[in-house]
């Protein structure tokens, strides 16, 4: 619990309450006072009479005490004011009000956050899940988005600021700073909510942070989580995305995990096995063996769904040139790439190969 949260309140009180106002935590420690010079000291003898108490209202060597609510029997935090009496109680009593409220709502919007923290870092074990969301009256059952916003230049702090300013309802949207580059966000989807508008929510926080922070960032998207318990799983397939996109997508900066195709299979295989797949396929010549005008080329017709004179007429040659450039492909690998089955294994291999080197593997 944060003192400053209770020395707020004990300020904006201090000028309506006369005398001495303020608030010790468990151990006696005086964590708020409307005295500031009295913050930190110890009283213990207070602490030890508060919880010895059978009533939540006590008043011990010149001062009134109410204990604030908390989760265990024993009190985690006290307000006390100066004097005794039926006046120093009702003081006390109000005063309890605020702070109780000022705790209810910090402990909330803190404990929450990180009760989501430590389910997507898989750090909760499923049957606390339930519990502990009991315990937050958390809706469990709603739809939600999994990102991971991931600052790709230099990083900044503000960008956590920015996100929150975007999604305010603390309630039910919650962003979580993983770490000084990445950022979670666990967002509120209406019913029947699809890939289109989880990417209508990345577009718009792409955007904020470009256009307030200069920020450029990688976002990745995992599946739609119905329940609380599949927020690990999502944010999982959200980290996916964007190590499978920094591979195969390195043009998109918004990764959907739904969206990865051939490449997320790719991605998960052993690179031993990778490299014997490169080995079967490339028995005349290795990959290497073609130069990047060639590669160029292969690209180009892949891209144009493999029509000789569409690509012909995008790499502005006749067409001819491409049949003969295609020739020489088929004569050095053994693959005709105007053939459905050759072109399918020639393009898992570029991105077997790609994905090798991505892993510092380069033959």
């Amino acid at each position: 619990m944060s003192s400053r949260i209770f020395q707020s309140v004990v300020l904006q009180m201090k000028d309506t309450v006369q005398g001495l106002i303020g608030v010790i935590d468990s151990e006696g420690t005086v964590v708020a006072s409307s005295d500031l010079s009295i913050i930190g000291e110890k009283w213990t003898d207070a602490a030890a009479a508060v919880n010895g108490s059978e009533h939540s209202i006590l008043t011990y060597k010149g001062k009134t005490f109410k204990t604030l609510t908390g989760w265990s029997s024993q009190f985690d935090y006290a307000v006390f004011v100066e004097g005794e009496g039926e006046q120093a109680s009702t003081v006390c009593s109000l005063a309890a009000v605020a702070l109780n409220g000022a705790k209810l709502y910090y402990e909330e919007k803190h404990d929450k956050g990180t009760f989501i923290k430590n389910i997507i870092s898989d750090n909760i074990l499923l049957g606390d899940i339930y519990i502990r969301a009991k315990e937050l009256h958390f809706v469990t059952d709603v739809p939600r988005g999994v990102f991971l916003i991931r600052q790709t230049g230099k990083a900044d702090v503000s960008a956590i600021d920015i996100l929150q300013r975007l999604f305010p309802d603390r309630q039910v949207d919650f962003v979580l700073n993983i770490n000084e580059t990445d950022i979670a966000l666990i967002k509120q989807l209406p019913e029947n909510a699809d890939s289109r508008d989880l990417y209508r929510i990345a577009k718009t926080v792409e955007d904020t942070l470009s256009s307030e922070l200069q920020i450029r960032c990688v976002i990745g998207i995992g599946t739609i989580a119905n329940h609380m318990r599949e927020f690990a799983k999502a944010y999982k397939e959200a980290q996916i995305a964007i190590e499978v996109g920094k591979v195969f997508d390195t043009e998109k900066t918004i990764i959907n995990y739904e969206n990865l195709g051939i490449g997320r299979l790719i991605y998960q295989l052993p690179t031993t096995l990778c490299e014997m797949f490169l080995q079967e396929v490339f028995k005349k010549n290795p990959i290497d063996a073609l130069d990047q005008e060639t590669l160029f080329t292969i690209n180009r017709f892949f891209e144009n769904n493999l029509n000789v004179s569409e690509t012909a007429r995008k790499l502005f040659v006749h067409r001819n040139t491409l049949v003969y450039r295609l020739e020489k492909i088929k004569k050095l690998t053994g693959l005709d790439l105007r053939e459905f089955d050759d072109a399918i294994t020639f393009k898992v291999a570029l991105m077997v190969k790609k994905y090798l080197i991505s892993r510092g593997i380069e033959s």
